[in-house]
């Protein structure tokens, strides 16, 4: 049962209400987001490369869990736009502003795969080709 705020008392039933939630926001992300749906595509096809080429452990870890990044914060950038949608689409500053920002987030998180991804495999690749 909740309490006053509506916060469902921790233990196994909230764990599991929470992954339900968790699920929920999931299932509306792929059905109402292209972005996310194209940016779990490349995940899908990058994670077993990444975890095949990386050599170590924490290579593998670094390399996927860059992806998962860009995947969480694409979450929160849709988040954010659901709320702003929720009062309406008329144009304000602060919205454009919001969005942008939401938007610049992921983005800074795909230079960070980029980046990561350059840095581990990019020596390997420039050794097999001297």
């Amino acid at each position: 049962m909740a309490d006053g705020y509506g916060h469902v008392p921790r233990g196994p039933r909230g764990v599991l209400k929470a992954g339900q939630w968790s699920i929920q926001g999931l299932k509306a992300a792929w059905l109402h987001e292209s972005s996310f749906r194209l940016e779990v595509c490349a995940f899908v096809l990058l994670a077993p490369i990444a975890l095949w080429l990386g050599a170590t452990g924490v290579e593998r870890v670094l390399l996927v869990g860059t992806m998962l990044l860009v995947l969480a914060a694409e979450l929160l950038n849709s988040a954010i736009e659901a709320v702003i949608e929720r009062f309406g689409n008329q144009y304000h500053e602060l919205i454009g502003r919001a969005k942008d920002m939401g938007s610049a987030a992921v983005f800074v998180l795909m230079m960070n795969v980029l980046m990561t991804w350059s840095l581990i495999l990019g020596p390997r690749l420039m050794a097999g080709l001297s």
